[in-house]
């Protein structure tokens, strides 16, 4: 398994919104990835949150990056969500 996760900053301001936007528009965008395993949206309601996405392999992994910048892009605007910290690896450990 092939793992993402993506930090951003952003305008508390946006939290609620933001987070309906994850669930309702972005979530079954994710799912459809080829190799989607999991995905988790994490946000600490003071301007950070970071997802967490898990795919079978690491091409899986690099289009939800795609998948992800392009519905940043259109969905939420360049001032909602600076450009991501992105952390990808291979998953050595899981329970």
């Amino acid at each position: 398994m092939y793992a993402v996760i993506r930090k951003y900053q952003f305008d508390q301001g946006l939290n609620e919104d933001l987070d309906r936007k994850i669930q309702e528009a972005f979530v079954p965008l994710i799912k459809k990835v080829p190799g989607f395993v999991a995905y988790y949206w994490l946000n600490n309601g003071n301007g950070t949150g970071a997802s967490f996405s898990v795919f079978q392999d690491k091409a899986g992994a690099e289009e939800s990056v795609r998948v992800a910048a392009g519905f940043v892009a259109e969905q939420l605007g360049a001032q909602a969500l600076g450009k991501p910290e992105i952390t990808e690896g291979v998953v050595q450990a899981h329970g």
